[in-house]
């Protein structure tokens, strides 16, 4: 059997385990997952009408706000779905099962790849189902083409893909559970100082480039041109730069803690 092969057929299973333990212990996952789906619900049922004055001129309505608000929300379950990834990193090199899979035949890639992959598809899960309730409440996506809704997704994949790798690097260096949690936390506070719920032109002055300049503000803004026809300028090329980079950042410094000796 090929390198590559091995590396297949470990990764998948490395990967079904990882799915197993997220079936079995759910309540992480839900956790996760029910913010984003309060929030989008608090902000449209309860602060709707205050925070769509920000946008369109102080003209928009409800809708338009559920609208503008959604591309965030679905960013924001994918910040927040990660956390899981660095949860169960740390768990498993807290428990010495990392030290154990050194020690086999097994390609040594495969036990990152897992948590990677699986990660990634529970973000996709998650995203679909905050997205169902966004379109249960309103959201409505009318100028779109086949072609942008593909974008969109491949943009949310590699937004997924980004952050999981970085969210396994903090998993790695934090020394239990519960540190790999708080330690992930930016990933889910860097979207409530972004663009996500009223435009950077909104804010003051001396806030704006910490909204600007991070790497959520220009993949939601990708994400409404997308979705939404607004102008998308030099966000995209950003969003996919931000990606790439966190990526490789990632990749880097897991690979490296996993390299280590064991703690």
């Amino acid at each position: 059997m090929s390198a590559l092969s091995l590396a297949v057929r470990d990764s998948s299973t490395m990967l079904r385990r990882n799915l197993l333990h997220a079936r079995r212990y759910p309540s992480l996952t839900l956790n996760l997952l029910l913010t984003p789906i309060i929030l989008l619900l608090l902000f449209v049922y309860i602060f709707g009408d205050a925070m769509s004055a920000g946008i369109g001129g102080g003209g928009a309505d409800r809708s338009d706000y559920i609208a503008y608000l959604v591309p965030g929300i679905l960013l924001m379950t994918i910040g927040g779905t990660v956390v899981g990834a660095a949860v169960s990193v740390s768990t498993d090199m807290s428990e010495g099962i990392i030290a154990r899979f050194r020690t086999m035949a097994i390609h040594r890639g495969s036990v990152l790849v897992g948590h990677v992959v699986g990660s990634v598809l529970q973000s996709v899960a998650s995203v679909a189902l905050v997205g169902a309730v966004a379109v249960a409440i309103g959201f409505r996506s009318h100028d779109a083409t086949a072609l942008e809704w593909l974008a969109a997704f491949g943009l949310l994949v590699l937004v997924a893909l980004a952050l999981t790798w970085i969210a396994v690097g903090m998993g790695m260096a934090s020394p239990n559970a519960e540190a790999a949690s708080n330690n992930a936390m930016p990933l889910i506070v860097l979207p409530f100082v972004s663009s996500a719920f009223v435009p950077v032109d909104a804010m003051p002055g001396w806030f704006r480039p910490i909204a600007e300049y991070q790497p959520f503000t220009p993949a939601i803004e990708t994400l409404r041109g997308l979705l939404l026809g607004t102008e998308i300028g030099a966000n995209g090329w950003l969003a996919v730069a931000w990606c790439l980079g966190l990526t490789a950042l990632g990749y880097l410094w897991s690979t490296t803690a996993f390299n280590r000796d064991p703690k």
